[in-house]
């Protein structure tokens, strides 16, 4: 097996074993990741490559916008930077504009760092109650 078959296995097994919110996380990363890779491309006038970008990750930016629990207070705003981000995705791949998707990738980013943020805590709650049962049980 070569090194890019083996890579692949090893990201779909990721994927696979991830929990809902480390997939989130994973798509936050991507589309940075897409995004970063759409601005290098402007930058070196390969139009096709930043399209093909910009596209993969504006998918990324739909797909989170579709997990969005609307149930949750939060989501009515959160939605609308979502839109704001998906903009300034598609305008900068019109405009072929790296202001708009350096916007875009700050506000991913900015998305991906709280998110990150909201799972530690998460876990560290999740431990801080089972080391409390733990005590209990004892």
């Amino acid at each position: 097996m070569n090194a890019a078959n083996m890579a692949n296995a090893y990201k779909r097994q990721q994927i696979m074993t991830a929990s809902p919110a480390e997939l989130t996380l994973m798509l936050y990363n991507g589309a940075i990741r897409f995004v970063t890779e759409s601005i290098r491309a402007i930058e070196k006038k390969d139009i096709q490559k930043a399209h093909n970008a910009n596209m993969r990750a504006q998918k990324i930016v739909r797909e989170l916008m579709l997990a969005t629990d609307m149930k949750q207070e939060i989501s009515q705003k959160w939605i609308l930077i979502d839109e704001y981000i998906l903009h300034c995705l598609v305008q900068g791949n019109i405009k072929k504009d790296k202001a708009k998707l350096e916007e875009a990738k700050k506000l991913l980013t900015d998305f991906r760092d709280a998110w990150s943020q909201a799972m530690k805590l998460a876990r560290s709650d999740k431990d801080m109650d089972e080391a409390a049962k733990g005590k209990f049980e004892a």
